[in-house]
């Protein structure tokens, strides 16, 4: 098979509104091997504009001389001749190269076509990026000149070649799976994979020994736990001076660098564990306080025969652990230890559904290329760890709740042995360390210890947060996206729906079919669907009148309430919607069990239907529970707790959201995790508030407990390579909010124009954030910079922040969730700007209700609450910019509170020596100049 590689430049991106190309690059690939190349420029009888000249490097100079379209089409029909078209985004190329032939005289191109970004997603699931540069660089390609078609078209070949390389080496069942799916692909990618077969089967060549083929599919074989990682308890004795220079670690491990303090925290660290108390570290950027916290936990569970479970907030903190302090440790200690990963069951694939979803007809195209991912993703993964894969459309694709694991197996259920979420529930129990995440963590003890082996030791890095994290575990809420979701699974009208095919089975199957009862459950759905939407149309609108100028994150309505307060304008109308809707819903339910009890007795069909008949069963729980919470939420208020409501502004129901939460969360804390372990290890760069213990102690509910304590300074040189700065003109916010957003985003566009972009912007509020980002736009008039804005543009905060490190003089706005665990290093970031002083919005609901109680109790709620939280968020945001120590940049604040009031100095005083600059913004200016050009 002949592939010619082809990439254009452009004037722009729509060729049907005159739009040229510039640039034309060419590569042909036979046998898996790059045999020719061809580029040119083209004149394309118009200037070139600034953005793609600055983009490109090409200028109108460059084409000046070049021929026109019509000059090199014979050559590009010559290439293309008997071949595949390829390009990495095929829709943008061939329709170029064909307006372009129209606009000329030829024949458009009818060549088959393969997008190498399609099939990379497809071949490589895992890879961190598919732009051409992300995808280069994560194959080990050398891409030295982006956007120029010729070093373009070479690096897309290489990515075609090792594409097609892949192909080749998949098994026969791989290969029948994607070819039944190709056909929903936009390349053409089936005559590849019949030739992938036939040169197969006419070699005789075997499938990988380390993949099994099991009802069709094929995954990657199990793998089993040494005898040696069974928990067994070692002969040792805990090394202090294994971190101290000349020490175990450096004599054993190439990557030793000596830490000032490391030494000292693994000494607590042990202490606690072997004293039975706690331990509350607070251990700044830098302490190396994974590794830290890990040797004593392991010398500890090997010597004791007790299992220590350490649970992280973030995804990126679990991977470290596995991937990079483990495998050291492995390395240098002298006893064999085994760790596994534990997370909750919705994070793994459910092969068993799998084997359901590749049987039907896929109802989108995003369906299918997910699809096509997880054929190769199976063949790799041990973990089976949905994080783990880029799937197309991501958690909110309708693939992904079809193909997660969301309950027990049957016992009869064939994929049981092979069941990932199993598989690391085995690799767990006999782990000496479970690697888990927070909330997993809390949901184990609501559940009261059912989800994690039984555990007395714990380390809870990224601890920062332990209250609201448990306050959102130990609360609870109800979505109208979630229970619509659930509703749509028992649609007797929707030929997808959960119901629908279990009747059409049994219509099919069974000789007596329910003819009447699947008539009521079609005549009632339509009617309680209309209740389920009254009652959340009802909500919206007493949220809307009620929100008292109150938003959500998201610049939604939030409005506070209380279950049963008839009194209140609005909630009778509420309680009589939802009384209707709970009759309606209890009856069907009822009706929905009968059903699943009859046809369970009935049923005589293979796996497949049994499958579908568990996520029936399924279904069915999650409603009853779903209902359990709504009668909670509306009806039954619990001491303790805050409820609220939350809704869009524009009235749309998938936006309405109920909560409840509790208020203080100490003595849950107390009772649920405190008094029930014999030590749990806490630690974070941002767990003091000058420099005591105090406020963590008190809201966490460990004053009883009496745990002992460490303070461990970053040791990177903060004097020499970070300045914090802030303007003294910069006006109050209460003097006028237009004032105040006008000139931040002046300062911003100053700021970042001697910072060439690489900045991080924090704020505190959704609605500013808005603000700022508009009104920063139109200072940028000429687009010198690549505005990120989280809300502003789709993508969760990897992809915001894959975006802002991939383009360069990029901003980057972020809320709550980028005011920590975003970890930019490098040049990528250089400035920091915090808007405003994180204090928690008084009005938000825990905040409000938590003010109160200081209130109620005699305590002044700012100086016990407001202010506290606020430093401790400010830590957390300052520490977003040296993240290495190599790593230098300027934070600046544009509140002058930091400075003029008087509790300014607490903030300060919570940050390491750092050189303060308080001066007018042009002088500040040039202090940031300054300190840019060293």
């Amino acid at each position: 098979m002949k592939f010619v590689v082809i990439d254009v430049e452009t004037t722009g991106n729509a060729p049907h509104k005159g739009d040229k190309i510039i640039q034309i690059g060419a590569a042909v690939v036979e046998n898996g091997k790059l045999i020719q190349t061809y580029s040119t420029y083209v004149y394309p009888q118009k200037s070139i504009p600034a953005f793609i000249s600055q983009l490109t490097g090409i200028t109108d100079k460059d084409v000046a001389g070049a021929p026109v379209f019509s000059e090199v089409a014979p050559q590009i029909l010559e290439l293309m001749k008997d071949s595949y078209f390829v390009a990495h985004n095929v829709p943008f190329d061939f329709s170029f190269i064909n307006e372009e032939l129209k606009n000329a005289g030829f024949s458009a191109l009818k060549n088959p076509v393969l997008d190498t970004v399609e099939c990379a997603r497809i071949l490589f699931p895992t890879a961190s990026g598919y732009s051409l540069s992300a995808l280069a660089e994560w194959l080990g390609l050398t891409h030295d000149r982006p956007h120029q078609a010729d070093s373009d078209a070479i690096v897309t070949a290489s990515v075609l070649i090792k594409v097609l390389h892949k192909i080749s080496q998949l098994p026969a069942a791989s290969l029948k799976s994607l070819k039944q799916l190709s056909p929903g692909l936009a390349s053409q990618l089936e005559p590849i994979l019949i030739n992938a077969l036939s040169v197969k089967r006419s070699t005789g060549r075997l499938d990988d020994k380390s993949f099994e083929t099991y009802r069709g599919i094929t995954i990657k074989k199990k793998r089993s736990l040494s005898l040696e990682a069974s928990r067994k308890t070692v002969e040792g004795q805990f090394n202090k001076s294994f971190f101290v220079k000349g020490g175990t670690l450096e004599n054993r491990w190439d990557g030793f660098q000596w830490i000032e303090g490391q030494q000292e925290m693994a000494d607590a660290v042990w202490s606690a564990f072997n004293d039975h108390s706690h331990l509350l570290a607070e251990a700044g950027t830098g302490t190396g306080k994974t590794l830290a916290y890990l040797y004593p936990a392991l010398q500890f569970t090997k010597e004791s025969g007790s299992r220590v479970v350490i649970s992280t907030h973030t995804l990126h903190l679990q991977e470290q652990l596995l991937e990079k302090e483990i495998p050291v440790l492995k390395k240098v200690l002298d006893f064999p230890f085994q760790a596994a990963m534990l997370k909750g069951k919705s994070n793994y694939l459910c092969l068993r559904k799998l084997e359901r979803v590749l049987k039907e007809k896929q109802a989108s195209y995003e369906e299918t290329l997910g699809l096509a991912q997880l054929i190769i993703w199976v063949l790799e993964t041990d973990r089976g760890d949905l994080e783990e894969i880029s799937l197309a459309g991501g958690q909110q694709s309708l693939l992904w709740d079809q193909i997660l694991t969301d309950s027990d197996s049957l016992k009869d259920d064939p994929w049981a042995d092979k069941n990932y979420y199993y598989r690391a529930g085995e690799e767990a129990e006999k782990a000496d360390i479970i690697i888990t995440n927070h909330a997993l963590l809390f949901s184990d003890i609501v559940k009261e210890n059912q989800l994690l082996p039984v555990y007395k030791h714990a380390v809870l890095d990224e601890a920062h947060h332990l209250d609201e994290l448990a306050g959102k575990h130990l609360g609870f809420s109800l979505s109208y996206l979630f229970l619509n979701q659930l509703l749509s699974k028992v649609n007797q009208n929707d030929t997808r729906s959960i119901i629908q095919r279990l009747a059409v089975y049994e219509k099919s199957y069974i000789h007596y079919f329910h003819e009447n009862w699947y008539q009521r459950r079609q005549d009632n759905y339509a009617l309680l669907k209309y209740e389920c939407d009254e009652l959340f149309r009802t909500l919206h609108t007493f949220t809307k009148a009620g929100h008292q100028k109150k938003q959500s994150e998201t610049g939604g309505f939030l409005c506070n309430y209380e279950p049963s307060h008839l009194q209140r304008q609005g909630w009778s109308s509420i309680h009589e919607a939802a009384e209707r809707f709970i009759v309606l819903i209890e009856e069907e339910t009822e009706a929905w069990n009968e059903f699943h009890e009859r046809l369970s007795s009935e049923i005589k069909g293979t796996q497949f239907e049994i499958g579908w008949l568990e996520a029936f069963r399924i279904t069915l729980m999650d409603i009853t529970v779903s209902i359990e919470s709504l009668i909670a939420l509306l009806f039954n208020k619990k001491d303790n707790y805050v409820y609220w409501i939350e809704a869009g502004r524009k009235g749309e129901l998938n936006s309405i959201v109920m909560y409840g939460r509790p208020i203080n969360v100490n003595d849950l804390l107390a009772d649920k995790l405190f008094a029930e372990k014999f030590s749990v290890v806490m630690t974070s760069a941002s767990l003091t508030v000058k420099k005591s213990f105090s406020y963590i102690i008190e809201n966490w509910g460990l004053e009883d407990f009496a745990p002992q304590t460490i303070m461990l300074p970053s040791p990177y040189h903060f004097k020499r390579n970070t300045k914090l700065l802030i303007p003294s003109d910069m006006p109050l916010i209460k003097d006028g909010e237009r004032d105040y957003i006008n000139d931040a985003a002046e300062f911003i566009y100053h700021a970042a124009s001697i910072s060439d972009g690489k900045m991080l912007v924090l704020f505190t509020s959704f609605d500013m954030l808005r603000k700022t980002y508009f009104k920063l736009r139109e200072w940028d008039d000429e687009g010198d910079f690549y505005l990120i804005g989280q809300g502003m543009k789709s993508g969760s905060r990897s992809k915001l922040i894959k975006t802002f490190r991939q383009n360069e003089k990029a901003i980057l706005f972020g809320t709550n969730a980028f005011w920590e665990g975003v970890d930019i290093p490098g040049e990528d970031l250089s400035c920091l700007i915090i808007v405003r002083l994180p204090f928690a919005p008084p009005d938000e609901p825990v905040m409000e209700a938590k003010s109160q109680h200081k209130t109620q109790s005699g305590s002044n709620p700012f100086t016990s609450l407001s202010l506290p939280q606020a430093v401790l968020r400010f830590k957390q945001g300052f520490g977003r910019l040296i993240r290495h120590k190599q790593d230098r940049g300027v934070v600046i604040v544009l509140d002058n509170r930091l400075i003029k009031s008087s509790y300014g100095k607490e903030f300060l005083e919570s940050l390491p020596p750092v050189p303060v600059k308080y001066l007018p913004t042009p002088t500040l200016l040039n202090e940031l100049a300054d300190f840019m050009d060293k």
